[in-house]
């Protein structure tokens, strides 16, 4: 008997000298965390920042760190006692990310024994033995170093011959070794000083991501609007996080962004009659904009939560008809699509005065109007980009029905070798039943000068001029001048 427990006690040092991270580890679940710092960017990735309590032994440590983000990228990871910092010392790192789901079963289990069983209609079942011989998911990587994921058919090989993808219920002998029920962080620590720590963790991760969307609804004439605006926050990082300090960072931060590991995943048109207090507050931070949300809220894994960023009531708005025939394009020189489309824009200052003057994030403007029956109706929408606070937006939500213009050119005149001089009329014309005030545009390269015009014109760059005329109801007014350019 006693040479029997000698030799027990002989193969338990043995088995925890083997492997004494898996022996003697120190598991912490998201169920011990104090609390979770969330702060997610506008560019599909978010920092979190995570406290738990660990007891820790003085000497080596084996910690799991379980309830992690699925997408975590693992360099980004810190982990620090808050407790006693110069006391505890990360000595190794592992990111365990081989969950448990089929096709990793799978994957790992090629060329050992599997049994498919198949149900028939008269309830028995009928099963097949034999050996996996591939697995069914293969990471393509293609010149550029671009990964993908292509799903096969599965063979094995039965005393009977080869089949090709099989179907039914697959049972496999055993378990394959390494995987894990949920993605862990894995830590070796070195600890001067037992007893309970309070730890720190941060990390990256994608798949976390928000924008912004603003929903404005116009008075009857178009001179004051309500803007709402509304946060929509998208996690897909593969893990939730409860009970959250949240904050959002608008801005373009750079952030090099190498290849994807394979396997990673990666109507509100209502305003209120009352300005009320917003839930964001926002300052600026380092080059950027940060929005903290006041208490704290619950971000569960594939789940798009919205939120209230600000509401302000009656914002001055500039209506404004812009005649473009022109446009500059993309590809250099100027566009002409659409000749004889008058533009629709409203501009908004984004100042305190307006009830505004706060750093406005990128995102998507609906404008909406009342009709007579008080209904709401979409009228437009457009994009803007990140705007700080004492700037312009202008909204382009689209072309006027009633309003037409015409540009033809008259005469063309070639001076000298290096000097045109062209004349052109520009046509307004007005259908409907009150004036406007409409601005045609003109673009022109060269060295450029207007020798006659029948109306004022104003220069807004080195190759922009505009004019700004009254055109009556029923009304049309015609725009001539004469341009000289030299290249």
């Amino acid at each position: 008997m006693k040479r029997r427990r000698l030799w027990l006690l002989a193969a338990t040092i043995a088995i925890l000298a083997a492997s004494p991270s898996t022996a003697l580890e120190k598991k912490v679940s998201g169920t011990d965390s104090e609390g979770v710092s969330l702060t997610v960017y506008n560019q599909n990735f978010g920092l979190i920042k995570d406290i738990r309590q660990v007891e820790l032994d003085e000497g080596i440590n084996f910690l799991r760190f379980g309830d992690v983000a699925a997408s975590i990228d693992p360099t980004t990871v810190n982990f620090m006692s808050l407790t006693a910092p110069n006391s505890v010392v990360v000595r190794e790192q592992n990111y365990q990310y081989d969950v448990m789901d089929p096709n990793t079963i799978l994957s790992k289990s090629v060329g050992k024994s599997l049994t498919v069983r198949r149900f028939t209609p008269g309830g028995g079942t009928v099963e097949t033995t034999g050996t996996l011989l591939n697995s069914p998911v293969v990471t393509i990587v293609d010149t550029n170093g671009n990964a993908s994921v292509r799903h096969n058919g599965l063979v094995m090989r039965t005393d009977s011959g080869i089949i090709l993808s099989p179907q039914g219920e697959m049972q496999i002998s055993e378990l394959p070794e390494g995987l894990v029920s949920k993605p862990s962080l894995v830590w070796k620590l070195e600890a001067g000083k037992a007893g309970n720590h309070r730890t720190e963790i941060s990390y990256q991760a994608s798949g976390l991501n928000w924008h912004c969307d603003y929903v404005a609804v116009a008075n009857a004439d178009d001179s004051k609007a309500d803007l709402a605006s509304w946060v929509t926050l998208d996690n897909k990082s593969g893990a939730t996080y409860k009970n959250a300090s949240l904050k959002l960072m608008a801005g373009d931060v750079h952030k090099i962004q190498p290849a994807a590991p394979a396997g990673y995943a990666m109507d509100m048109a209502s305003s209120r009659a009352e300005s009320m207090e917003n839930q964001f507050t926002e300052k600026a931070f380092a080059e950027y904009h940060l929005y903290s949300l006041a208490g704290k809220t619950d971000v569960r894994d594939n789940e798009t939560k919205q939120l209230s960023l600000f509401n302000a009531n009656n914002v001055p708005v500039k209506k404004l008809f812009i005649f473009e025939p022109e446009s500059p394009s993309y590809y250099g020189g100027y566009s002409t699509d659409n000749q004889k489309k008058v533009n629709v824009k409203l501009e908004v200052a984004n100042t305190k005065e307006n009830n505004l003057g706060m750093a406005l994030p990128k995102g998507k403007v609906r404008v909406y109007k009342k009709d007579d029956d008080g209904s709401l109706q979409f009228v437009g929408e457009d994009l803007i980009d990140h705007t700080p606070r004492d700037e312009k937006i202008r909204l382009y939500i689209g072309d006027a029905f009633d309003l037409v213009g015409e540009r033809k050119q008259l005469t063309m005149q070639r001076v000298n070798d290096r000097t045109n001089r062209m004349s052109y009329e520009i046509s307004l014309r007005n259908h409907k039943d009150k004036d406007a005030t409409i601005t045609a545009v003109e673009h022109s390269g060269g060295d450029w000068k207007i020798k006659e015009s029948s109306h004022q014109y104003k220069k807004t760059d080195s190759r922009t001029f505009e004019f700004q005329v009254n055109v009556p109801k029923g009304g049309e007014t015609k725009i001539t001048y004469e341009i000289e350019v030299k290249y």
